[in-house]
């Protein structure tokens, strides 16, 4: 009866949700995705000056959430009107909102970059929930990436050779501070001076996690409870400038941000396998980062690094059809 509850719970506070933000109103007929030949809803989606995007959320509701690198603010769209507002403040400048992750109980996982450490935030009202410590600054460090399994939320840190785990209680529940579990990575994956580790996913069978080392471009296989690493195999295939991924069945897509483009690969069930079949790109790519789906739609920010003056740039985010 519990759980039933608050899954009721959470379904009103997402209608409402919906309702506050706006109800579904197709764009006309000479809207970009009219002509794109895949649905009337908006492709491209505005995000404020000098933003600095980066992360995307999406769950089962036509909603994204980006994250800024600027100083943490989360911008949640409607995809469906594609209007937009910042509706949870960031901690300020040293403490961006890079890659997040939304579960089912409303709540987004966001991983906090050079500040160390993750935000819990109630993807509703915006409030903070939670905040974990992994490293304090001024030590090196950079919470680069998230991904939920059943029990625990996972991060990377693209500075250091280790995942933080914060395990999740009952039904969810948030763990004290306290409890985050920093497992050392091993085996084949070498840590090198400068950035490493980025993103991160499940294998498709759910018993092990898959991460992308940037430089390298390669795809390492972690055995949640060791640490211990092996090399995935893509038949000699890199990913070099390797960012976000997104699991969807058994294809796992790879955001190459540098070379605008995503990269996807079939794996086998154990993620210890792949096969590129196909590489996406689209005008718009402006140095996307990672990804998140709804519908037949994969929607990434555009992070455009290395604009200048990136504090009075404009910046957007693109939907291309998914394969």
């Amino acid at each position: 009866m519990i759980q039933r509850l608050r899954i009721s719970v959470a379904s009103v506070a997402a209608l409402a949700l919906l309702l506050a933000i706006g109800p579904a109103s197709p764009a006309g007929a000479t809207s970009p995705a009219a002509k794109a030949g895949f649905d009337f809803f908006p492709t491209q989606f505005p995000l404020p000056t000098g933003f600095l995007p980066e992360g995307v959320a999406i769950g089962v509701l036509p909603f994204a959430f980006f994250g800024s690198r600027a100083d943490g603010d989360i911008y949640r769209v409607n995809l469906v009107t594609g209007k937009g507002t910042v509706f949870s403040q960031g901690p300020g400048a040293g403490k961006p909102s890079v890659g997040m992750k939304l579960d089912g109980r409303g709540r987004l996982f966001v991983a906090g970059g050079n500040g160390g450490d993750a935000r819990v935030v109630n993807a509703v009202t915006g409030q903070i929930l939670a905040t974990f410590s992994f490293v304090t600054p001024p030590a090196a460090t950079f919470v680069n990436d998230v991904v939920l399994t059943p029990n625990a939320a996972w991060f990377t840190d693209s500075l250091n050779p280790f995942l933080y785990k914060v395990p999740l209680g009952t039904f969810g529940a948030l763990p004290d501070p306290s409890a985050v579990v920093k497992v050392p990575l091993s085996g084949a994956y070498q840590h090198q001076p400068g950035f490493n580790a980025n993103g991160i996913a499940r294998t498709p069978d759910g018993t092990a996690l898959i991460i992308v080392h940037s430089p390298l471009g390669l795809l390492f296989r972690v055995d949640a409870a060791t640490g211990v690493t092996t090399q995935v195999d893509l038949g000699g295939a890199t990913v070099v400038s390797g960012d976000g991924l997104l699991l969807s069945g058994r294809t796992l897509f790879v955001v190459r941000n540098a070379a605008n483009k995503v990269v996807v690969i079939r794996l086998n069930l154990a993620g210890t396998a792949g096969e590129v079949v196909d590489e996406l790109t689209d005008p718009r790519f402006d140095v996307p980062t990672t990804v998140a789906a709804f519908g037949n739609r994969l929607y990434l920010p555009n992070a455009r690094f290395g604009v200048p003056d990136p504090g009075n740039a404009t910046y957007d985010a693109v939907a291309i059809p998914k394969p």
